[in-house]
């Protein structure tokens, strides 16, 4: 295996002895069924207390095993089950296991000539708080809980063993950056593999892209749209397009192979933007693609929106995928609003007979009332739509728990 970066030797160890756990009825019967949460408010009893990344057993009121996982000292989310039904072993052949399973799953998609894609979905492969994604030869591992940092040694040794990447970064969620920094590891830092710039290219369906795995959001792209890209591009044929939170032109550079005569991307971010430029020329040898206008627009998207509108501006395809507008239950209120406005915005430069495709990565809204949002903000503006598809989860993103449900995409067309 590549040299691991020295400051992986100085992380702090689990515990060599394990937390032992007793939990309500409420918690019993959940983690039976298979949920991979046990919240700190359903624990009775506890052995002694513990650090971030410490092995937790969770037993029933009989003293009997229920499951194993890591222990998280500061999350309201106690204990991350790693595994339930049967005791076990966690070190780095079983996490080898898990992520070997994970990338048998990803199988079908060596034949989609595509080298970008999420190897490990955290819970719903059975390695909660962890992502692994994989861009061509490079890995992005990304913690959402700092339960993970004293087992990085054996997790990387452990992804190792399965796959050989060239490089292996990490990335950290907004709440562990504080804490990880006492420990040296900082978002973004390369753990394994010959420096690099942290830019990296892969392919999707063929296509080729540039990510920012140092820097860019999530891990450096979004992954999970995948397949709605690809819709996309059966559609864009001979259409004006406008891709509004384009990020760097996922979905614009689909149109464009498609066959759009005119795309738009539209976005905050300049750098971004600057990305979706260069996206669009590392694939100028595909015809298509290079008879395409592409057309970059930076700036707020609802005011933007409107501009266009007043100003006679319209696509036959509208793309509206916003970034998360509700990161916990006191914004949902808040982020329907936005969803609605943006149906709004979107269809006043939506023009007769166009597409309009509306997506929602907010698990906090739930798919049924996203969709009727949109069906119902779109008879209020006198445009009913005619549903084509919906969509959820693609491949790589599989969902086995509730919560873990957050992808919703619309396609419908308006007279």
């Amino acid at each position: 295996m590549t040299s691991l970066t020295p400051i992986l030797a100085t992380l702090p160890r689990p515990a060599d002895k394990r937390i032992a756990l007793r939990v309500i009825p409420a918690a019993e019967r959940a983690l039976r069924q298979g949920h991979p949460w046990l919240f700190a408010s359903a624990i009775t009893r506890q052995s002694h207390d513990g650090r971030s990344g410490d092995l937790a057993v969770i037993f029933d009121r009989k003293g009997r095993f229920l499951a194993v996982g890591l222990y998280d000292a500061d999350s309201p989310i106690r204990v991350r089950v790693l595994q339930a039904g049967q005791p076990a072993t966690i070190d780095s052949s079983w996490f080898a296991e898990k992520i070997h399973a994970a990338v048998q799953r990803r199988a079908p998609l060596l034949a989609t000539d595509t080298t970008g894609y999420r190897l490990v979905h955290g819970e719903n492969d059975g390695l909660p708080g962890l992502v692994i994604d994989r861009y061509d030869e490079t890995a992005v591992l990304k913690l959402y809980t700092a339960a993970w940092i004293p087992h990085l040694p054996d997790l990387l040794t452990a992804l190792h063993h399965i796959w050989q990447p060239a490089q292996t970064f990490l990335r950290l969620s907004r709440r562990l950056q504080p804490g990880a920094a006492t420990l040296g590891l900082t978002d973004g830092q390369q753990l394994t593999g010959s420096p690099a710039s942290g830019i990296v290219q892969f392919r999707e369906n063929g296509l080729i892209f540039e990510a920012d795995v140092i820097h860019g959001q999530k891990t450096g792209f979004f992954l999970d749209q995948r397949e709605n890209r690809a819709r996309v591009e059966t559609l864009a044929d001979s259409c004006r397009v406008l891709n509004v939170f384009a990020y760097t032109g996922g979905f614009s550079l689909y149109a464009a192979r498609g066959g759009a005569t005119y795309v738009v991307s539209l976005d905050m971010s300049r750098p971004a933007l600057a990305m979706a430029e260069r996206n669009f020329a590392l694939n100028q040898q595909d015809a298509r693609v290079r008879a395409t206008q592409h057309e970059i627009v930076a700036g707020d998207a609802f005011r933007l929106l409107a501009e266009m509108a007043e100003n006679g501006r319209f696509f036959n395809l509208v793309v509206i995928d916003p970034p998360s507008f509700a990161k916990k239950d006191t914004e949902v209120e808040r982020a329907l609003a936005a969803y609605a406005r943006l149906v709004r915005l979107g269809l006043q430069v939506l023009a007769p007979n166009g597409i309009l495709v509306m997506a929602s990565c907010s698990s906090r809204v739930p798919a049924d009332i996203f969709w009727e949002l949109v069906r119902e903000t779109a008879v209020i503006a006198g445009r009913p739509l005619i549903e084509l598809a919906r969509t959820q989860h693609p491949l790589d993103h599989p969902i086995q728990f509730p919560e873990g449900a957050y992808l919703k995409c619309l396609f419908a067309r308006a007279p």
